[in-house]
């Protein structure tokens, strides 16, 4: 089927490679880093697992065509919210939970990164998520630029963070910062919550590795162990797969979720596992 796609696509494709266009561009590094949940945030994330386990897998057998329905995609993004931070979640079980073992991650590689000298992009799909890592900047005195969906004046914003003297960080949200903008005064990109599509972050990324960077870029990935986000990942990859078979990467990652995945993502589990969940009330 693959090489059918690629024999229709063949005669209407023209594309040219970052590489192609600039052989000395300066290369881009990729690494994941992971951490884990502690006790009382896994505990959190057991019970949403839970919560949502039976009619995920309910919704699947009732209609495999139904897949991305609303159901599944409000499980998998509370699974994902509970591994960024539970201050995320609507439900009053989250507001018990102080810890983020992912936050803590982030602002211990965050210190670190910015005392070597780097000017790093930090990318979420999430301005919550963004306005929580803004409150921790501020505890710690670190100087950033923000950019999101409601920001008026982007080439003010742009500007700044480019000048010499601009600040080390720059947060952004995926659908803000993915597209159009010049940013080669980073040389470190932080995807704070993976996405199903890897083409959206490889997007973000070439915010600043491209034509007029002079640094090598480092790519970092945050990551939480046995979750969602390992499922995320694997997903990425046949994505990426598939989108260099056939030269298209616009596919929805949720339709290509079989039952067998939503077993690895929501565990088998059991009857007196599924009693103790969430009040998802709040969240409908």
């Amino acid at each position: 089927a693959i090489e059918q796609l690629r024999g229709r696509l063949r005669p209407f494709v023209l594309r040219r490679l970052k590489a192609d266009v600039d052989p000395e561009l300066p290369p881009i590094t990729e690494v994941t880093l992971h951490c884990r949940l502690d006790k009382e945030q896994r505990q959190l994330y057991e019970k949403i697992r839970n919560t949502y386990r039976k009619r995920v897998l309910q919704i699947f057998d009732d209609d495999q065509s139904t897949t991305s329905s609303l159901g599944v995609l409000e499980a998998l993004l509370r699974l994902r919210q509970a591994c960024c931070d539970p201050a995320l979640l609507p439900f009053p079980e989250a507001r018990k939970v102080r810890s983020s073992a992912k936050m803590s991650r982030f602002l211990e590689t965050l210190v670190q990164l910015l005392g070597e000298g780097r000017r790093i992009l930090v990318f979420s799909q999430w301005t919550k998520m963004l306005g929580l890592i803004r409150t921790e900047l501020d505890a710690l005195a670190i100087d950033y630029a923000y950019m999101d969906g409601s920001t008026r004046d982007r080439s003010k914003v742009v500007d700044s963070f480019q000048a010499d003297d601009g600040p080390g960080v720059f947060l952004i949200s995926l659908k803000a910062g993915g597209l159009g903008l010049n940013l080669t005064a980073a040389d470190t990109v932080i995807h704070y919550d993976p996405w199903w599509n890897p083409a959206t972050e490889e997007q973000a990324a070439d915010r600043a590795h491209r034509i007029g960077q002079t640094k090598p870029v480092l790519v970092v990935k945050l990551v939480v162990e046995d979750t969602v986000e390992d499922a995320v990942l694997e997903l990425q990859d046949r994505k990426r797969g598939l989108a260099r078979s056939a030269i298209e990467a616009d596919v929805s990652g949720v339709k290509l979720l079989s039952r067998g995945d939503l077993l690895n993502i929501f565990g088998e589990g059991g009857a007196e596992e599924l009693e103790s969940g969430v009040d998802v009330q709040p969240a409908l």
